[in-house]
């Protein structure tokens, strides 16, 4: 069974109907941020107790639960076939391992209108508690597809009109000279690996971010954040000047 942890995302899931079997909340505590979770399980049916914060801290493998945890089944993977249609950004992570990154990505790819999030299966972290907290809550609102051939996902995201972005810190363009196509592949490499080389050649041009400083890269959920942010700005003063 998987463990949902921590007020917000606990919320959003129950805000985003995501079948759970029971919220279970620290005995003895209170306020606004906990009664606003047991009005929205009350709404959604879904049973609340009440246990001992040790029994929380078990079920969590953490302390860090804000004394709410959320039992039910893991989120499905998306098929790609199914989300693709009807997006127009799709974020690709050539494996990212980091937990924390992975959910801060997803965060930041909800916030930047990404229809889905590619994760690779293999040598990758996939969705765990630990993701779903550094999400945010924007799990319960991107669709996330688990990708055996990432290589093969790029091939079949060009088949139908995307354009792929690759970011590498020897790509020719900067990220902020990119010429954006309207069906969009942005792809971020592993933390401190970049792009495999297969992958770096199926994507149809590879950006850079220019570094002010001495440090020769961002963390890849930074630098995700810049990549996608800079891309919507783009569109947006874009759709300004038209209308």
């Amino acid at each position: 069974m998987a463990v949902l942890s921590g007020i917000h995302p606990v919320a959003e899931a129950l805000r985003a109907k995501r079948p759970l079997d029971r919220i279970l909340v620290a005995r003895g505590l209170g306020g606004a941020r906990i009664q606003e979770v047991i009005d929205l399980a009350r709404q959604a049916g879904t049973p609340v107790r009440f246990e001992e914060r040790a029994a929380l801290d078990r079920l969590a493998a953490t302390g860090a639960h804000q004394g709410v945890i959320a039992l039910g089944a893991a989120k499905k993977y998306a098929d790609l076939d199914e989300v693709a249609p009807a997006s127009d950004l799709i974020v690709v992570l050539d494996g990212v391992e980091d937990p924390h990154n992975l959910g801060a990505i997803i965060r930041t790819a909800h916030a930047a209108g990404a229809g889905a999030v590619v994760i690779a299966e293999r040598r990758a972290a996939g969705l765990t508690d630990v993701v779903a907290k550094a999400a945010a809550g924007a799990l319960e609102y991107v669709p996330i597809v688990r990708a055996g051939n990432l290589n093969q996902v790029l091939r079949s995201l060009k088949d139908m009109g995307y354009f792929v972005y690759g970011l590498d810190e020897r790509g020719p363009v900067a990220y902020d000279q990119a010429v954006w196509n309207q069906k969009t592949v942005i792809v971020m490499g592993a933390e401190g690996k970049g792009l495999h080389e297969l992958v770096r050649k199926n994507c149809d041009v590879l950006l850079s971010i220019p570094m002010a400083g001495k440090i020769a890269s961002l963390n890849v959920s930074v630098a995700t954040g810049v990549v996608l942010f800079s891309r919507l700005s783009r569109y947006r003063t874009a759709e300004a000047e038209l209308g």
